[in-house]
């Protein structure tokens, strides 16, 4: 019994210890409010998203679920209400799986919104199929219809002072690269199907977000818009939520036991958007509530510059 009992205090010590030097989530420590301010966080129905809205729901924002499901959408709002205390949290439906739902959800937007402030883009998946336009889904969605929806509505953040342009990416873009001659040829980044060509699909969609990121912020560069991309670090969310039962079995007792909850996975999310003086650092990727070094690939000129123009033409911007 005592050797059980020492075992366990061992296991116990060794997983605190491990939390807190590898897991544990820095919180951002911005003070800023949002009273009179508009936000739009995609994918906030759930997870990160969803604890993003109701933190900038808490500071006074007018706030957009911008979600593809209505019914899991209004039911976030019903939270997020409740919890912050704040009527105005509205859902408008956005599938980013469709490159003509972002364009109405765009339109929309613009039409019944004077400002816009803050937009964050935040949904992702890890899930094999096609989109509507008959894009690879991971790219489709994790890429391609944020760039579209970012340019649909980049004069509106312009036209509202200091805004911010938030991409949620994540260090698996370490494991990405972007070959061009498939894309151009099969409109996906690479071929899908087992757990281990998703994970690399995955990383490859990351990778473009920060890509994007870089290159946005060069062409912002006069404008009164920043923009920021970043890992959230490893977090209880539903992003594999579709994806076999290989996959979950691996990853739901994974996450139990090494990943933070989608409070502190929200963080640096929200340091990007709310702390005070980063805008000298727009373009650039943070982790933990800090700047973080990529590596060379994911700020090389050239090709964020190509990702650009592929993009502007695969989503019928030029």
């Amino acid at each position: 019994m005592y050797t059980t009992l020492l075992i366990t205090g061992i296991v116990a010590g060794i997983y605190i210890i491990v939390y807190n030097v590898f897991i544990k989530r820095q919180r951002c420590k911005s003070s800023t409010t949002l009273h009179g301010k508009t936000a739009i966080v995609t994918g906030a129905n759930t997870g990160i998203g969803k604890a993003t809205a109701l933190e900038l729901a808490k500071r006074g924002a007018r706030v957009i679920l911008a979600c593809r499901s209505q019914e899991r959408a209004e039911a976030a709002v019903r939270d997020i209400k409740r919890e912050s205390g704040n009527a105005e949290v509205v859902y408008m439906q956005l599938d980013l799986a469709s490159l003509q739902s972002v364009r109405s959800f765009a339109e929309t937007f613009l039409k019944t919104e004077p400002r816009l402030d803050l937009l964050i883009n935040n949904a992702g998946l890890f899930v094999e199929g096609k989109t509507e336009d008959g894009f690879g889904m991971i790219f489709g969605v994790n890429h391609l219809g944020h760039f579209l929806l970012t340019l649909l509505l980049l004069e509106r953040l312009k036209e509202c002072g200091s805004s911010r342009v938030i991409n949620v990416s994540s260090k698996a873009y370490n494991f990405g690269a972007i070959d061009f001659n498939y894309l151009s040829t099969h409109k996906e980044l690479g071929l899908g199907g087992s757990g281990y060509r998703l994970f690399k699909l995955y990383g490859h969609s990351k990778l473009c977000n920060v890509l994007f990121t870089h290159e946005l912020a060069k062409r912002l560069q006069g404008t009164s818009v920043t923009c920021y991309s970043l890992h959230p670090g490893p977090v209880k969310t539903e992003i594999a939520r579709h994806t076999s039962i290989w996959w979950k079995t691996f990853l739901i007792p994974t996450s139990w036991l090494f990943f933070v909850d989608p409070d502190s996975g929200a963080q640096t999310t929200l340091h990007c958007a709310l702390q005070e003086g980063i805008e000298p650092l727009s373009g650039r990727y943070f982790s933990d509530c800090v700047e973080e070094e990529v590596l060379p690939k994911a700020k090389d000129d050239a090709v964020a510059r190509k990702l650009w123009e592929v993009s502007e033409r695969l989503s019928g911007l030029s």
